[in-house]
């Protein structure tokens, strides 16, 4: 391995600008609720500061454990993530919050597992891609064992049921598995297989349905599963050029349900406009761009895997939540990576980040 150097300086102030973009939002966004409810403007922002601390000092301790050292901790973190999801499913130890078990309290505060089990997924396969690169032009020495394996814990996350966060989890391994050589007639096959499976999710719940149905006539039924994208697009729409200014925001007074969380990015488009908005997006452009160089430069096939994973993780949660505040998909309750109101998906993005910088301290150049 190549000495080590700084971590990418860049890619560090990327990722704390993003996270301090984000703190401002998540007051802006949740104040009148936060107030509302309990009687602390302050409520959410504080807590959301408390893990943000909790993540940045996480992340500059990953930041100084060489990256390799997670080859051998893989499958640890792998089968206990496996046996949190299980344990999440078990009343009396997991709660339920609109409609989905997919908490374990931990004091006053509560964990989501299968926010972690997207990292730990990441860690196994980048280990299991470097050692076995040559099988996964191969359908069942190579693909078939990841993609069963990525499908069980799928199949757990939907047991509570949490199709975004799944959805996350295994559109970041399949373009693994793909940037490992995988060959494009098997994704084509299974393609074909996962849209019927993804169809059969969907008309297997009523939810589902009425989130398909909203998605293409939101104003069918405008108070109820259309009042949420509507109200999103009330938020954009008036935001024009420049915004209404930061705090400003109409939407937030009771109109959006829970701005701070989801939807947080219609927020930032209705205060800031489109400036403010096109200036978000560009520092998730640059951190994808620092994050596909770190991956390009690190020493070797595990520390590229791992870098892949991590920025594509990261990627598609932005462009799912995007997607969906903005119209072009279906709502599924996806967070904005370092803007979204939640412990765990802030924590586990900030202990992602601390990898992927150590990566950057053994790139090549």
């Amino acid at each position: 391995m190549p000495a080590k150097r700084s971590p990418d300086f860049l890619l560090v102030l990327l990722i704390l600008s993003l996270l301090a973009f984000g703190l401002i939002m998540v007051y802006s966004a949740s104040a009148v609720w936060a107030d509302y409810k309990f009687g602390d403007s302050f409520y959410f922002v504080k807590r959301q500061l408390l893990f943000a601390l909790i993540g940045v000092m996480a992340m500059f301790f990953l930041m100084n454990i060489d990256y390799w050292t997670w080859r051998s901790w893989g499958k640890l973190i792998l089968i206990f993530c496996f046996l949190l999801l299980v344990l999440v499913l078990i009343p009396g130890i997991g709660t339920v919050r609109n409609g989905s078990r997919s908490w374990i309290g931990v004091g006053a505060f509560s964990v989501q597992p299968s926010e972690f089990m997207k990292l730990a997924m990441i860690l196994f396969l980048a280990k299991y891609l470097a050692e076995n690169q040559k099988k996964m032009t191969f359908f069942a020495k190579g693909l078939l064992p990841t993609l069963l394996l990525v499908m069980s814990a799928f199949g757990l996350i939907m047991l509570q049921p949490d199709l975004g966060t799944g959805t996350v989890m295994v559109a970041t391994c399949v373009l693994m598995i793909f940037v490992s050589g995988a060959r494009i007639i098997h994704f084509l096959l299974l393609g074909m297989a996962g849209i019927a499976g993804f169809v059969l999710l969907i008309l297997s719940a009523p939810y589902r349905i009425q989130r398909i149905t909203a998605f293409l006539d939101p104003w069918q039924d405008p108070l109820g599963n259309g009042f949420q994208i509507i109200q999103s697009l009330f938020a954009i729409g008036p935001g024009g050029l420049f915004g209404l200014g930061l705090g400003q925001s109409r939407q937030k007074f009771f109109y959006l349900p829970e701005p701070q969380t989801d939807f947080i990015f219609a927020i930032v488009a209705e205060e800031l406009g489109f400036i403010g908005a096109s200036f978000a997006l560009l520092l998730f452009a640059l951190l994808l761009w620092r994050g596909i160089r770190t991956a390009i430069n690190a020493p070797d096939l595990y520390g590229s895997f791992l870098a892949v994973g991590i920025i594509a993780m990261i990627a598609i949660q932005v462009m799912i939540n995007i997607g969906v505040v903005i119209g072009l998909i279906p709502v599924t309750g996806i967070t904005l990576p370092f803007f979204s109101y939640g412990g765990s998906s802030l924590t586990l993005t900030l202990m992602a980040a601390g990898i992927l910088l150590n990566i950057s301290r053994h790139a090549k150049i």
